[in-house]
């Protein structure tokens, strides 16, 4: 099953071309859920957004603990602050993962610190604290710019075996263009990430994002990306840096203020999960007013 990997791979950017040319409506500016590829567009000074929802991974694969199976996130959150009408403060998270399990591998390097007994294990997710700052505006000739600097902080447990226990950063630049009637979104930058087998060392990692959101009417919405990160360490990534990649479709319905959204996504090496669903939604709303 794994072994159609590597074709998913060699399809990813024909058939996000592909969808993007086939469908002919205007496209929203901004990108929320279901993608995670960021838009360098804020959401506006003084403005909130909310995001709420669940993900299915099947195939599910932790090489630090050894476990492996379907692992259930619910629910996922995230909040975006405008700060002005250039930056915004994000927190991303979530309170409950609950991993069905499958098969365990003794061997793995934190083997021996799980506490878990049984044939399934819970644990909440580690959050995430970024800013993003829009440092050039779209304009007819050149797309919109941004950064992204991000730190994953250590909220799960070895001991659960779901999540890692360490402290990541990275920084990305964000660019955004609205061609004709699709508005398209690259992600490039670096992660630094602490080796989670001993805590000695790190491994630098490439950090890529492209997607492409369409609308088919007025409030509908079909959107699409390949995201993840390539590994750089010349002697081997460390368990738990390794390259992954996730190749994710799906679609949006807005209502005022509120959009719902679903996709499915594969996994694009052999340690992601093979297929996986997420689905929830997305509420903005005017706040406070900024000076």
């Amino acid at each position: 099953m794994r072994s159609v990997r590597a074709v998913r791979v060699r399809l990813i950017l024909p058939l996000l071309t592909a969808a993007a040319v086939l469908l002919g409506a205007p496209a929203a500016l901004a990108q929320q859920r279901p993608l995670v590829t960021e838009d360098p567009e804020p959401i506006g000074a003084g403005r909130i957004l909310l995001e709420g929802g669940f993900d299915l991974a099947h195939d599910y694969e932790n090489p630090v603990s050894g476990l492996e199976g379907n692992l259930v996130s619910f629910p996922t959150i995230g909040i975006s602050v405008g700060l002005s009408s250039i930056a915004e403060f994000q927190i991303d998270g979530g309170i409950y993962n609950h991993l069905s399990i499958n098969a365990r591998n003794p061997n793995a390097p934190l083997a021996s610190l799980l506490n878990v007994t049984g044939d399934s294990t819970h644990d909440v997710s580690n959050a995430v604290v970024a800013t993003k700052i829009r440092v050039w505006g779209e304009g007819p000739g050149h797309p919109a710019i941004g950064l992204r600097f991000a730190t994953k902080l250590p909220n799960a447990s070895n001991e659960k075996g779901i999540d890692l226990d360490t402290t990541d950063f990275s920084g990305s630049v964000l660019v955004g263009k609205t061609v004709q009637s699709i508005r398209i979104v690259v992600n490039a930058g670096a992660g630094i990430l602490t080796n989670p087998t001993s805590g000695v060392g790190q491994n630098d990692v490439f950090l890529y994002g492209l997607s492409f959101a369409r609308a088919v009417t007025q409030a509908t919405e079909f959107v699409g990306e390949v995201n993840g990160r390539f590994s750089t360490r010349s002697e081997g990534a460390f368990p738990g840096t390794e390259s992954r990649g996730a190749f994710k479709f799906g679609g949006r319905y807005t209502r005022g203020p509120l959009r719902v959204d679903a996709a499915l996504f594969f996994g694009t090496t052999s340690v992601d999960p093979t297929v996986g669903f997420t689905a929830g939604f997305t509420y903005v709303f005017n706040a406070f007013t900024v000076p």
